[in-house]
């Protein structure tokens, strides 16, 4: 991906994703969030373009320090243009000190494939303390589920993507709460909780479902990843047909699974 398609995913990011989708996410780790230390330090991976991060500052006291990494140089970039408007103490970066520790972890996982969540949660992990607090957002199974019926009719029909094959692949690939537990677990932690939200997505049309930034800049690239771009194309202008017609006058809803897991870095671990 070029500088510029970076740039401009990340000010598409700021204006919409997190609002649409991370805040969602936000406020489930928000209903659970517990740090009662008046010092140390906390981090957090994945911070976007700083919003959550921002309000977690404020719910702490000033002596506690948080160390934010984003995922690539633009999110920074807003990060700090916001940290400096804000006068907000938070330590924006994208890449920290290998060998660096601290009291908690916190993650924003949305966005994170499955296939790479249980290397993921290994890293988080690795960087918190003995006996520190770990806590990652993720979705859960059963995510998306009203869009990939629609897409498998629509990519068995066209036999594209193994006359469906693909489609069902997106379909069992979130993992279940059980699961994304046992690799929490494997990952070093202890007293493992997971809190849950079913979090409702909705559009007057399929056009504008398919249209929106969260599904066609952020999702759609991941999810029709196998196709060509007029394949995708294609596919995306049957799916809005199929669904427009199955809809007709009535608004178009898929229903996210939110999940939030919190543990603690076991003591004994050697992550």
């Amino acid at each position: 991906m070029s500088e510029v398609d970076t740039r401009e995913l990340a000010f598409l990011r700021d204006l919409y994703v997190e609002t649409e989708w991370t805040q969602r996410f936000a406020a489930l780790f928000d209903k659970y969030f517990d740090y009662d230390k008046k010092d140390g330090k906390i981090l957090y991976v994945n911070a976007g373009t700083g919003n959550h991060v921002f309000s977690i500052r404020e719910k702490l006291d000033e002596k506690v320090q948080i160390h934010a990494v984003c995922e690539n140089e633009q999110t920074l970039r807003i990060a700090q243009s916001k940290a400096s408007v804000l006068k907000a103490n938070v330590h924006f970066t994208t890449q920290l000190n290998q060998n660096e520790r601290f009291d908690a972890v916190f993650a924003d996982a949305s966005f994170v494939h499955p296939d790479e969540l249980q290397s993921f949660v290994e890293k988080i992990a690795e960087k918190a303390e003995p006996g520190a607090q770990v806590c990652f957002f993720t979705v859960t199974s059963g995510s998306f589920g009203e869009i990939f019926s629609f897409l498998w009719e629509v990519l068995f029909n066209e036999g594209l993507g193994e006359s469906g094959k693909e489609a069902e692949k997106l379909i069992t690939s979130f993992l279940t709460v059980s699961e994304v537990k046992e690799i929490a677990k494997k990952a070093g932690l202890a007293s493992v909780k997971e809190h849950r939200s079913n979090e409702i997505f909705e559009y007057a049309t399929a056009k504008e479902m398919v249209n929106s930034v969260l599904i066609s800049r952020f999702l759609f690239p991941e999810w029709l990843k196998f196709l060509s771009d007029e394949q995708k194309q294609g596919v995306i202008q049957m799916l809005t047909k199929i669904i427009d017609e199955e809809y007709r006058n009535m608004s178009f809803r898929f229903s996210v699974k939110a999940t939030l897991i919190k543990g603690k870095k076991a003591r004994n671990s050697i992550a």
